[in-house]
């Protein structure tokens, strides 16, 4: 795929949260049977639950990263808390999913108060089993000295979805 044509590129995740790298392994992401596709637009009271996240690969002594970030918060304009890390899941076999891996850092649901925000799934192969670990916080996450930290080089894929605040759902108004 062109590189100006590639979604990631697109919607400035490479930029934002990853340097330029080549997709090899596939990830299926989906919210109550709704698939993760980048740019789609989800609904924040369709993401309260953390979705069912399915690894390709072909060999179980394989282990996957996987993160949730949000480059965006707390608002596209002043994204001074970016990135935001939503759930970050180790140790995960190839051919299986998230649920079979380590939840390291547990889920915590999407809720952006203002503006559209960007939520980036971004995988990595580990070098070996129970080499990640845990950051000592969510805000100011950063997913490339993340990767550099743990050895795990260019990520293997990512996908990025849409959300915004729905109207009266609460929260405070400008």
């Amino acid at each position: 795929m062109p590189r100006e044509r590639d979604p990631l590129v697109v919607g400035r995740v490479v930029g934002d949260v990853l340097d330029p790298f080549v997709r090899t392994v596939p990830l299926r992401v989906t919210y109550n049977s709704r698939e993760v596709t980048n740019g789609r637009e989800f609904k924040p009271s369709a993401l309260v639950n953390q979705p069912r996240v399915e690894v390709g690969g072909n060999d179980l002594r394989t282990f996957y990263t996987l993160v949730m970030v949000d480059p965006d918060a707390p608002s596209p304009s002043d994204p001074s808390l970016r990135e935001y890390l939503h759930w970050l899941v180790t140790d995960i076999p190839a051919t299986t999913g998230a649920t079979f891996g380590q939840e390291i850092v547990c889920y915590e649901s999407p809720r952006p108060t203002v503006g559209i925000h960007r939520f980036v799934f971004v995988l990595f192969q580990q070098l070996g089993r129970q080499t990640v670990y845990a950051p000592g916080w969510r805000q100011n996450f950063n997913t490339k000295d993340f990767a550099e930290l743990y050895n795990l080089g260019s990520p293997v894929t990512a996908v990025y979805f849409n959300c915004q605040r729905e109207s009266g759902s609460g929260g405070r108004r400008m």
